[in-house]
């Protein structure tokens, strides 16, 4: 499929509409997790949660609560891990996804040393009940949903998170475009990420979509940096000025 710059495509992802085994979804996701290593995709996420530890932003005396929305192979709480474990951090980890499959596939990925829990639900629903979050991460999640269910992704993390939210996602753009389909077609790839891989990245956003889609959900003008990574990523990052 083309990309259109002035516009997100709504084009759905194989990944979102056709059922397959439990193997062949895992080899997808295996497939996502090593794109997401070529493409430095943990990067963004790990700074963010690093300027807060610098920053002295991290709660005392007890572990700093992450959930993973849409955690999809684990890949992102897996180097969130390792990352606490080399400074230190005391964490309490929550991967939270709609798909089962999901749950089971990061749960075999995962070592038995991580203490990770691996949840299958609506993440809103799920929140409704769960310890309330520090820290709401997402990672390749909100190029899956319309402009408006963005809008009511952001107001409900604005709600849950106590200390911060980060969105880790793409840049639409044609030079991401044609290299992502060239390099998953070279690597052969499982079909649903070289189909999806461009898919979403037509799907993705640009800077001024997003401050338009934070606007909506009635997030302070300032109150968030976006923050453009090599190789096109686009992310935001938003940090309660009050908290501790």
């Amino acid at each position: 499929m083309s990309l259109d710059r002035a516009q997100r495509t709504l084009v759905p992802e194989l990944m979102d509409t056709e059922s397959v085994s439990f193997e062949d979804f895992r080899e997808c996701l295996r497939d996502l997790s090593t794109a997401n290593v070529l493409s430095l995709g943990y990067r963004p996420t790990l700074a963010f949660l690093e300027s807060l530890r610098t920053s002295g932003r991290l709660p005392e005396g007890r572990p700093l609560r992450i959930l993973d929305v849409g955690s999809g192979y684990g890949d992102t709480l897996r180097h969130v891990a390792r990352w606490a474990e080399a400074h230190g951090v005391p964490v309490t980890l929550i991967g939270v996804d709609l798909n089962p499959w999901s749950a089971r596939a990061a749960a075999e990925a995962t070592p038995r040393t991580m203490r990770i829990e691996w949840v299958t639900a609506n993440v809103f629903d799920y929140a409704e009940h769960a310890e309330p979050a520090d820290v709401i991460l997402s990672a390749l999640f909100t190029h899956h949903l319309t402009d408006p269910e963005v809008v009511d992704f952001v107001r409900w993390m604005e709600k849950k998170a106590s200390l911060a939210w980060f969105v880790n996602d793409l840049h639409r753009a044609h030079v991401a475009h044609r290299f992502f389909r060239g390099i998953s077609t070279a690597m052969r790839w499982h079909r649903f990420v070289r189909h999806d891989g461009p898919v979403s990245i037509a799907r993705a956003f640009r800077r001024h979509e997003w401050r338009s889609l934070l606007i909506r959900a009635g997030i302070p003008r300032g109150a968030t940096k976006l923050s453009w990574f090599f190789p096109y990523r686009l992310c935001v990052a938003r940090v309660r000025p009050n908290a501790s």
